[in-house]
C-alpha cells in the first residue's frame, strides 16, 4: 500500500471514491464525470485549506482516501498562528477494506495537520468507525459540542 498526498491529477479519483460513498445518500447526484468537474473547481480554491490523502495498492487507481480541512484559529497574546484541523470523507472501497488502509490514510491527514501545527485533530465519524478512531487516538470530548442546523 502507497500513502501519498493528492495532487490535481487524482481529481477524477477522488471523485470517484466521493461519488460511490453518497451514491446512496444522494440519488439525484451528477454522473461521476460532471462532479469532478464540480470537485476540480471546488478544491482549486481551497488547495490550501483541504488536503486530500490517497491510498494505492499495485495498481495506479485509488482505492482510499481521507481529507483534512485546515482550520486557522483566532490568535492569541504569544500565539499569532494557530490552526485545528479536522479529517473529513475517509472511504476505502469495499473490496479493498479491512487491510489498514483506512486507518493508514487518517494518521497520514492527521500527521501532516500536525506538522503543518495544527493544535487539535478532529473528526466526526459515523457510530461504526468511533472504535477505528479511537484505536487512532482519537478521544470524545465533552467540550467539543456541536448545534444542528435545521
Amino acid at each position: 500500500m502507497r500513502i501519498s498526498q493528492a495532487n490535481a491529477g487524482d481529481v477524477a479519483g477522488l471523485a470517484r471514491l466521493l461519488w460511490l460513498d453518497t451514491v446512496r445518500e444522494e440519488p439525484a447526484q451528477p454522473s461521476v464525470d460532471t462532479f469532478a468537474a464540480e470537485l476540480a473547481n471546488w478544491w482549486a480554491t481551497r488547495q490550501d485549506s483541504h488536503l486530500a490523502f490517497v491510498a494505492r495498492l499495485l495498481r495506479p487507481e485509488i482505492v482510499g482516501m481521507a481529507w483534512v480541512a485546515l482550520v486557522p484559529r483566532v490568535p492569541r497574546p504569544g500565539a499569532t498562528s494557530r490552526l485545528s484541523a479536522d479529517i473529513q470523507s475517509v472511504f476505502v472501497m469495499p473490496s479493498e477494506r479491512g487491510q489498514g488502509i483506512g486507518s493508514a490514510l487518517v494518521e497520514a491527514a492527521s500527521e501532516h495537520a500536525t506538522r503543518l501545527g495544527a493544535i487539535r485533530v478532529t473528526v466526526h465519524s459515523g457510530r461504526r468507525a468511533v472504535p477505528v478512531y479511537e484505536r487512532l487516538g482519537f478521544e470524545s470530548s465533552r467540550q467539543l459540542l456541536q448545534r444542528p442546523s435545521y
